[in-house]
């Protein structure tokens, strides 16, 4: 993976010392909070309703062991001994003390990792797909081109206060594992009939209060063009984007409101003006670049392990884990691991201290020292040996983190909600344990199959409720809590928006609904459908009747 060279490093701690300095002076009260408030923002420091949150950037959710354990450290000694990692692949600790502040920063930037531009109305985190180097339908690996633009993006001039957040996802394969279409701006990496590589280029896409898919600025993008492009997009973001109004000025209105015919056409028209001033990428910069994303040295093995076949099948256990969480990998005798946060009665996305050590030590004997996050707020080893599997198995039980859920309805995402989060309406994560207890049974859960619930505490949908095939979202109802429900929506390569299926319900509904519609689907679907298939078949309007007692 890329390691921060010693300029990064400079910037870095130059940063670091120079908030120490706006939190000291905060804290004398030289600063109001309102001079503050943008300059720890940007800086990845939230005001919360109990605390101080740090919210830790991922770059295209790839960690290693020693940046695990870095981030372990800062959970013992500036939280409370644990973290939460989010839909964008970052790590929020939210407990944080704000003369403490400046020392976590200090030890993230030991181990390579940072804070800037995950908040403010900026370019963020940049995400990509979770098996990223090790799938095999991969174009190549989108991390290369993750980390070019991260380059680019950080501490932009132009682009540092743009009207409002801005989010890029990229994905290199069919098989759509980074939400690309719910983005700001989704790349897909793609080959045309020439064989040449280059990007599929999308904008507008966001959720939140306007839930929106991106649509195609441009189908083919030659790869040595991709920043000249996106320089000209964003600077038609930043000419045209609205700036009077906060819930309007994401770039999906942008697009809506003036068309995609009409946005291509001024981003193609600045396009040329800025090629008149900017190079094309120097591709051998990308090729230094992918040398640090060099494939791991596999041994070669052969794609079947006969020690791998006998543990599966001594060990139901073991076996109902390889089923949901073991993807094959590009690499004969090798597999990718989902390793689960989402077990019963825990908070989904949550990890101890102890369990980020005790992974990086298994990662660094199992997995080359290789940890991925994803947007479904578990975690990958991405290269494990198919006759390693059962041990690294055993080991992740011990640690409460081998439950056989991947992708099963109790892998719920859910955001922070009203425990934590001052935005949002109701709580979030007491529904998604709920869910997770009342669908524990795990041959239940196999039975139903693929199943996608997410929950939003708030309109923002941090928990991507619109892209869940289940999506739940809170909302204040005079004072109260309520819970809307919509059905049918995806984040991956097949997006679509959830449809609202009527009234919300309060607590305890909620939790009754969500089941009645799953017994709904399991009465009505067809052989070999998962949920989203049936629910695009027949529509919403069986599970209306079944909740609602409609004829």
């Amino acid at each position: 993976m890329y390691q921060y060279d010693n300029f990064d490093q400079a910037m870095l701690d130059a940063r670091i010392e120079e908030f120490s300095d706006q939190v000291a002076r905060r804290l004398s009260g030289e600063l109001t909070e309102e001079q503050f408030k943008p300059l720890r923002l940007m800086n990845g420091i939230y005001l919360q309703m109990h605390a101080y949150m740090l919210r830790v950037a991922i770059p295209y959710g790839t960690l290693d062991a020693q940046k695990l354990r870095g981030l372990a450290h800062v959970a013992r000694a500036y939280d409370k001994g644990y973290g939460h990692f989010t839909t964008r692949t970052n790590i929020q600790f939210h407990w944080l003390k704000l003369e403490q502040a400046p020392d976590a920063l200090r030890a993230l930037a030991q181990v390579g990792l940072h804070s800037i531009q995950t908040s403010g109305n900026c370019i963020r985190n940049i995400t990509t797909d979770q098996f990223a180097g090790a799938s095999a339908d991969e174009v190549c690996d989108p991390r290369i081109w993750g980390e070019v633009l991260r380059q680019w993006s950080t501490f932009h001039p132009e682009y540092s206060f743009l009207p409002r957040k801005f989010k890029i996802a990229i994905s290199a394969s069919a098989q759509d594992r980074a939400a690309v279409q719910w983005h700001d701006v989704g790349l897909y990496i793609v080959r045309n009939e020439a064989g040449e590589t280059g990007f599929r280029v999308l904008a507008g896409g966001g959720m939140g209060r306007t839930p929106i898919l991106g649509k195609t600025v441009r189908e083919f993008l030659p790869q040595e063009h991709l920043l000249t492009y996106l320089e000209a997009l964003l600077r038609v973001y930043n000419r045209y984007g609205r700036r009077d109004n906060a819930f309007k000025a994401r770039i999906k209105i942008l697009v809506h409101e003036i068309g995609i015919e009409t946005f291509r056409a001024e981003v193609e028209a600045e396009w040329q003006e800025v090629l008149k001033v900017w190079q094309p990428l120097d591709l051998r910069e990308v090729e230094r670049i992918a040398r640090h994303f060099a494939p791991p040295p596999f041994e070669a093995l052969p794609w079947q392990d006969a020690g791998f076949e006998a543990a599966r099948t001594a060990d139901p256990d073991f076996a109902a884990w390889v089923e949901t969480n073991v993807h094959p990998h590009k690499a004969p005798g090798y597999a990718i691991a989902t390793i689960s946060l989402k077990a019963t009665g825990e908070t989904p996305g949550d990890m101890s201290a102890d369990q980020m050590d005790a992974v990086a030590d298994i990662a660094e004997h199992f997995s080359f020292g290789d940890v991925r996050v994803t947007h479904e707020q578990n975690l990958v080893l991405p290269h494990v040996k198919k006759a390693d599997l059962h041990t690294v198995y055993t080991r992740l039980k011990a640690l409460g983190l081998a439950t056989p859920n991947h992708g099963l309805i109790t892998d719920i995402i859910a955001c922070p909600g009203l425990d934590y989060c001052s935005l949002a309406n109701t709580r979030s994560i007491p529904v998604a344990m709920d869910l997770q207890r009342r669908f524990a049974d795990i041959a239940r859960q196999r039975d139903i199959g693929e199943l996608k619930i997410k929950i939003s505490g708030c309109i923002n949908a941090c928990g991507h409720h619109h892209a869940g095939h289940i999506g739940i979202l809170g909302v204040d109802k005079r004072g109260e809590e309520n819970f809307q429900i919509t059905l049918g929506g995806s984040g991956a390569q097949d997006a679509s928006l959830g449809k609202i299926i009527g009234p919300g319900f309060d607590y305890e509904g909620v939790i009754n609904a969500v089941e009645t519609i799953v017994d709904t689907y399991l009465a009505i679907r067809a052989p070999g459908e998962r949920f989203l298939d049936t629910c695009r078949r027949v529509g919403i309007q069986p599970f209306k009747e079944a909740v609602y007692g409609q004829n």
